[in-house]
């Protein structure tokens, strides 16, 4: 089990939702796609770790949880701004995913 955290912490995480619109697998990696994401207002960059299980065109059209308010970080030169969320079942990803058609930007609460 994790460490317990109080509601005010859980409050500055920034779920939103988002629309993936781009995917390609990342050159020279087993492990990285890059994904481009309507977040409603802009569109980002997400590097995901997830291509060893899921193929880049199993994203288009996905409407994700994304943690947004993240600091940017770097994968094999392309900079990722927030993290799609997965579960983790032995390893293997599985995405959160919105039912429905939700618009990009929504607040995940």
């Amino acid at each position: 089990m994790s460490q317990m955290i109080s509601f005010a912490d859980f409050e500055k995480v920034d779920l939103r939702v988002g629309k993936v619109i781009e995917a390609e697998k990342v050159g020279g990696t087993t492990k990285l796609i890059a994904l481009k994401v309507n977040m409603g207002k802009e569109t980002r960059q997400i590097v995901a770790g997830m291509a060893e299980y899921l193929d880049a065109d199993y994203f288009i059209g996905k409407q994700v949880v994304v943690a947004t308010n993240l600091a940017p970080r770097t994968f094999k030169g392309r900079i990722s701004h927030g993290m799609i969320l997965a579960a983790d079942v032995r390893g293997k990803p599985y995405l959160i995913t919105v039912d429905g058609e939700v618009p990009p930007g929504s607040k995940v609460r």
